[in-house]
């Protein structure tokens, strides 16, 4: 089990806007509050979407109660697909539920994992927090439309003081709080510039996801308007169910599917927050036939006169530099005054500028999924926000991809305002 290494994060900003369509949301179910979980208390986990990232999240509970004796079980499953729901449920002997809801209304649930098309997230999320149960939320946290119901989420679950941890698993990597603790410091001077990204050379994360039934069609089995949730109103096709990141309607391509992975170290490290300015340019380079972009560049700029560059495409598998680190991203680069760190192997190396010595720090673990549930876990009991990917540092990241899909979008310049917490175009 890693250390307590949690950021400590600026004071959220006052006066978050709750505003949101919240229609999705009507005759909500009698919920029933978390309980208060004890050192030994066993934690029921149930899990929102039963599609694959979902089944490596069971697989990695399943694995700390089985090899670590963690008291941890998989009590409830929910999904808008029958075939998956029962699947899942007959598997892990829990409890099926077809409206995520009445999951949450179950008092054997204390902790809820999130794992459904991205514009559902945040309506689950919150809807979770009202509930009292500590919540693990795949990335992104929201679609890219969605920044009014970020808001809302975030508000939720600060109101609320349940846990609450994204899906970045890379945070699990100790790289990354070894590099604040240098940064902290003063290793590099004042931080003044990174660089991150993730190359491909594949569309496997979109047009090779599974369908699982060619004929599949809306019916008893297969609940296409709780599907569609508030996103824009289409007539069902079997791609759009199984492999809903192809659309816009669904996803946002490389910037809010893997972005988060890539550049949440950065921001962490960086303690960077919200930018002030945001822009954005790609398109759809090689892969045919999705309406999302498979080529994404990002440049967001801070108050604190930094600068964060974020590169990537799914054209290309090469990632230059030093490789790999952090979910199959590009290694990230950070720099400041007096050097700039970066991540080889087993260890951070520190590159001097102005005659300054070259030294070299060990890091004492890397990336795990496991660990990074085994977090969840510990901060659960012990009632601690600071997990790997608390929701302050993760609303500063969603905020950033978002106002990153709009430039594109509207090929303007992205401006977030700190006192309103409003993203304004142009």
């Amino acid at each position: 089990m890693a250390e307590k290494t949690g950021p400590t994060r600026r004071q959220f900003l006052a006066g978050a806007s709750a505003a949101a369509a919240t229609a999705f949301a009507a005759n909500f179910p009698q919920v029933a509050r978390g309980k208060v979980i004890g050192a030994n208390d066993r934690i029921g986990v149930g899990y929102i979407g039963c599609g694959g990232r979902s089944h490596s999240h069971m697989h990695s509970v399943h694995y700390l109660k089985d090899q670590k004796k963690e008291n941890i079980a998989l009590v409830a499953f929910n999904d808008v697909y029958k075939p998956r729901l029962d699947r899942c449920a007959a598997a892990w002997k829990g409890k099926p539920y077809r409206d995520y809801r009445e999951l949450l209304a179950d008092p054997n649930v204390d902790l809820v994992c999130i794992s459904t098309p991205d514009h559902h997230h945040p309506y689950a999320v919150a809807d979770a927090a009202k509930a009292g149960k500590d919540i693990y939320c795949e990335k992104p946290f929201t679609h890219w439309r969605q920044f009014e119901q970020l808001k809302m989420a975030v508000k939720a679950v600060k109101d609320a003081k349940v846990v609450f941890q994204l899906g970045t698993q890379g945070m699990s990597d100790g790289a990354w709080h070894e590099a604040r603790k240098l940064i902290l410091q003063g290793v590099i001077g004042k931080p003044i510039h990174a660089e991150c990204g993730m190359f491909r050379d594949s569309d496997g994360g979109e047009r090779g996801m599974p369908i699982d039934d060619r004929n599949a069609k809306p019916g008893p089995d297969l609940d296409w308007e709780q599907f569609q949730g508030d996103a824009p109103k289409k007539e069902f096709t079997v791609k759009r169910f199984f492999q809903w990141r192809l659309y816009n309607d669904y996803s946002g391509g490389p910037v809010t599917d893997v972005y988060p992975h890539c550049f949440t170290p950065v921001a962490y490290m960086m303690d960077a927050g919200f930018p002030q300015y945001v822009m954005a340019a790609g398109g759809i380079h090689r892969w045919p036939e999705r309406d999302v972009p498979d080529s994404f560049n990002v440049y967001a700029d801070y108050a604190r006169k930094m600068t964060c560059c974020i590169l990537g495409t799914f054209a290309s598998g090469y990632n230059g530099g030093d490789g790999c680190r952090g979910s199959g991203a590009r290694s990230p680069v950070v720099r400041g005054y007096d050097g700039a760190l970066i991540f080889k192997g087993k260890q951070i190396e520190f590159v001097p500028n102005h005659g300054k010595k070259a030294a070299a720090f060990p890091i004492p673990y890397g990336e795990n999924q496991v660990d990074h549930w085994a977090k969840l876990i510990a901060c659960c009991r012990q009632r601690d926000l600071n997990t790997f990917s608390p929701i302050q540092l993760a609303y500063e990241v969603q905020t950033t991809m978002i106002m990153a899909y709009w430039s594109w979008k509207d090929r303007k310049v992205a401006r977030f305002d700190p006192q309103t917490e409003q993203i304004v175009m142009g």
